[in-house]
């Protein structure tokens, strides 16, 4: 078992004032059709990035907030593979037990695509600052990226 706390840079919101989450419901943050993002955390703000980048190439990525992890929103996650095919997860986590293997065990009991995890391997801590740390884990948009490309030329056309 291993536990990993990066600590909490200031991130922007990405919700107006007065929306109210609600439990169990994950959100779209932004629309796509070429491959869906699943994010939770500060990792919301790196895969927002990460479409931006990925739009600059001609790539639509469908980007959703899955912040309730338990109980996980199933329908929002699904109906955005179903359009495009394929799923990237993002988190601040490790790539085993986390909201990567929800999203793995929903894809393949209801809708078998292609997925890709940016998360942390097994790897000893390190101290740095914040972004760095991001980086150097592979935890940051541009690993979202390549992710997002890698799970894109798996999927079925």
């Amino acid at each position: 078992p291993v536990y990993v706390r990066m600590g909490r840079a200031s991130v922007p919101c990405v919700y107006a004032d007065d929306v109210e989450l609600e439990l169990g419901r994950a959100y779209v943050l932004r629309e796509g059709a070429d491959a869906t993002i699943v994010a939770c955390g500060v990792e919301v703000e790196q895969a927002l990035k990460a479409a931006e980048l990925l739009a600059a190439e001609g790539i639509e990525a469908e980007v959703i907030d899955a912040f309730s992890v338990k109980p996980l929103d199933e329908e929002t996650i699904l109906a955005s593979v179903g359009k495009t095919g394929c799923a990237v997860v993002a988190e601040e986590h490790s790539v085993m037990g986390g909201l990567g293997s929800a999203v793995a065990e929903t894809l393949a009991r209801t809708r078998p695509a292609p997925a890709e995890f940016v998360g942390m391997r097994d790897a000893f801590g390190k101290s740095g600052e914040f972004d760095e740390l991001m980086a150097y884990f592979n935890l940051d948009a541009r690993a979202i990226v390549e992710a997002v490309k890698k799970v894109m030329a798996r999927k079925q056309v």
